[in-house]
């Protein structure tokens, strides 16, 4: 099953702090759901244990991360591969940062390919739980990042 998505968050940070954030795999780590584990192996990987939960499959699952920075386009890719619970998920996505004013819009959109038992719960149930993770995902780097640049200046 393949499932796209999109959006944005606007973070009322300069594009230099929130570029900044974003690099940071610790960082980065905490704004996603349910996180149970994390190891940092160098600054563009880390594996996550998170705990997921979509219709009556949850479990443990375990990712591996890769961030792919792009700098001198601000943009930051993300590739994540890994599952549990017998299901495979394979997710690549981006964003891109722009200014706009002492604010940074972050445009990001991905795509995911589930095989195995989450794939089955059905589609809409699927596709509503991801984009709800997703979006989170999102909402919650806005939200840490203005707090954690709120605690430094």
């Amino acid at each position: 099953m393949k499932l796209t998505y999109s959006g944005q968050e606007t973070i009322p940070l300069p594009l230099s702090q929130v570029w900044e954030f974003i690099n940071d795999p610790h960082k980065i780590a905490s704004c996603l759901p349910d996180v149970q584990a994390v190891e940092v192996h160098d600054p563009t990987h880390m594996d996550v244990t998170a705990r997921v939960g979509i219709g009556p499959v949850r479990g443990n699952f375990k990712f591996k991360i890769e961030l792919q920075p792009d700098p001198a386009n601000h943009r930051m890719g993300v590739k994540i591969s890994g599952g549990g619970l017998g299901s495979v998920v394979d997710l690549t996505a981006h964003a891109d940062l722009k200014e706009q004013g002492s604010n940074t819009l972050l445009d990001w959109s991905g795509e995911a390919v589930v095989r195995g038992p989450v794939a089955t719960v059905g589609g809409r149930v699927l596709d509503a739980q991801a984009q709800k993770l997703i979006s989170q995902t999102f909402a919650n780097v806005k939200t840490v990042a203005v707090e954690s640049a709120s605690r430094t200046t």
